[in-house]
């Protein structure tokens, strides 16, 4: 699918820890070349799998602070005691171009974003039931029990933030290529609409 360089979207992926969000970015990327796909900063160690710049842009939490400091961050939150936030500059950048971007980040980063682009499309990744985002987080086997149950208590109530989102996608277990293609699908839609949407972001939003 080819961008609008005259409107391009600011496309905004959310939904709680452990619905699948890094799953259906990656089956997104496969599919649609053209978009700026926005890394998110962050303080929280690196996993074996990831790559630094890829998956994260991993800081010590000075380096962090310092880019809080200079308003260098679109949004932040910490998040069971790790900073996340996305860089401002990228952001702008891309938009300045007419290309689309797309940025994955938790509830709060969502609700942060809408205050400085609430013409974004906000997409809300969500779990067919709590019982199988347990199930979920126990596989992924990245959170000891006291934080599991952080994770779990907090996805009920992010699930609290659905009437902030445009759009909710049910992450079905092993069809991430459905929900990959349900977000190309708002994709098109947004696309065809009469009133484009006019993303700005205000060089002062932090």
């Amino acid at each position: 699918m080819k961008s609008s360089k005259a409107n391009p979207l600011l496309i905004v992926l959310s939904g709680p820890s452990g619905v699948g969000k890094d799953a259906v970015l990656s089956g997104i990327k496969k599919r649609w070349s053209s978009f700026h796909y926005a890394v998110t900063a962050t303080t929280r160690p690196k996993r074996q799998v990831e790559r630094d710049g890829v998956d994260y842009h991993f800081f010590s939490r000075d380096e962090f602070e310092e880019m809080i400091k200079k308003n260098e961050l679109v949004e932040w939150a910490n998040v069971y005691g790790n900073l996340y936030g996305v860089p401002k500059q990228e952001l702008q950048q891309a938009l300045a171009r007419g290309q689309d971007v797309m940025v994955k980040v938790d509830v709060q980063g969502a609700a942060s974003i809408k205050k400085i682009a609430p013409q974004a499309v906000f997409i809300f990744i969500s779990p067919p039931s709590m019982d199988e985002l347990r199930q979920r987080l126990r596989q992924r086997k990245t959170e000891s029990s006291v934080d599991l149950e952080l994770r779990i208590k907090a996805a009920q109530d992010e699930m609290k933030s659905l009437s902030m989102f445009d759009y909710v996608v049910v992450n079905q277990k092993d069809s991430v290529e459905q929900a990959v293609s349900q977000i190309e699908s708002i994709m098109i839609a947004e696309k065809c609409r009469v009133k484009p949407r006019l993303v700005k972001l205000t060089k002062d939003s932090g």
